[in-house]
């Protein structure tokens, strides 16, 4: 579907990440939910495309994404798969997929990867998932870790608070990324932690950091798709960190109330939205369905 690239690039890797990272050239990320956002996504160059439990509210109309099934990420993860021959993809695993035990984390990575198609997964938590991060890479399955705001966790951190305020704090979210790190991780997110903060703990790790509300030393950057392009109509309440690119929302409520007034005034379809057909042929099929016989 949809026109592709006239040079098509080469499929992102581990490798293309590494040496992105190593290049200090930014890892642009962003989320899609199924073909047609994925499809955008890949077209635009992402680098990555991440199969976020955010759509538990963006795409299911959820409450948070406490709420969401490892089935149903599974389903979304397909979808996007089949649209993403560019970028490299990562899946979220949900809540209660993978905090009892590192063999239950192991056991949703590989249907992860194998049933939903994408080439990496995501999962929350610091030093106490290292164990769990550990056995899913030794598997042979990438992990993207998660630090800092950990929307799952938002019940025990009180809400969506930014993370790292305190050296405290800082210095845990640092022993968190280290131990992320060290388990495996390819890269990890940092999400709602100040600037400055960001950037030291970027600077002391060996691997990516992906930041989500916070700022721009780290190695790369995600948003929701559906935030940043502005699929929601005016009044949505969106994180600090969010910048809108687009109207999507304005877009295509102005199309279908074009499409609803064409309609209406039967303005559409016109002739050229239309099959022809000789008109002796209708012609004979209306003699034929006017006989009296067939009025019976």
């Amino acid at each position: 579907m949809g026109t592709p690239p006239a040079d098509p690039r080469k499929k992102v890797t581990i490798n293309t990440l590494r040496s992105l990272h190593q290049k200090r050239e930014p890892i642009t990320m962003i989320t899609a939910h199924d073909f047609p956002s994925a499809h955008v996504a890949d077209v635009a160059g992402m680098d990555m495309i991440l199969v976020g439990d955010s759509l538990a509210m963006v795409a299911l109309g959820m409450e948070d994404t406490s709420e969401v099934v490892l089935e149903e990420m599974i389903l979304h993860c397909r979808s996007v798969a089949r649209a993403t021959k560019g970028a490299f993809t990562v899946g979220d695993l949900p809540m209660g997929s993978y905090e009892i035990a590192p063999e239950q984390a192991l056991e949703s990575a590989i249907r992860v990867i194998k049933e939903g198609r994408v080439q990496a997964v995501k999962l929350e938590g610091g030093l106490e998932m290292a164990p769990t991060i550990a056995k899913i890479t030794r598997a042979g399955i990438p992990v993207l870790g998660h630090v800092g705001l950990t929307p799952q966790r938002q019940n025990a951190l009180g809400g969506f608070r930014v993370q790292g305020k305190t050296t405290a704090s800082a210095l845990k979210l640092l022993e968190d990324a280290l131990a992320v790190e060290a388990a495996g991780c390819f890269a990890v997110v940092l999400e709602a932690v100040p600037a400055e903060v960001a950037s030291l703990i970027t600077e002391k790790l060996q691997i990516p950091t992906i930041g989500i509300g916070a700022g721009n030393g780290c190695s790369g950057q995600v948003l929701v798709q559906v935030d940043m392009s502005g699929n929601f109509p005016p009044g949505r309440l969106l994180p600090k960190f969010v910048k809108k690119y687009g109207d999507v929302w304005s877009e295509s409520l102005r199309a279908i109330q074009a499409y609803k007034s064409e309609v209406k005034s039967r303005a559409y379809p016109a002739p050229e939205h239309t099959y022809p057909i000789p008109k002796a042929e209708v012609a004979d099929f209306e003699r034929v369905i006017n006989q009296p016989e067939l009025d019976r």
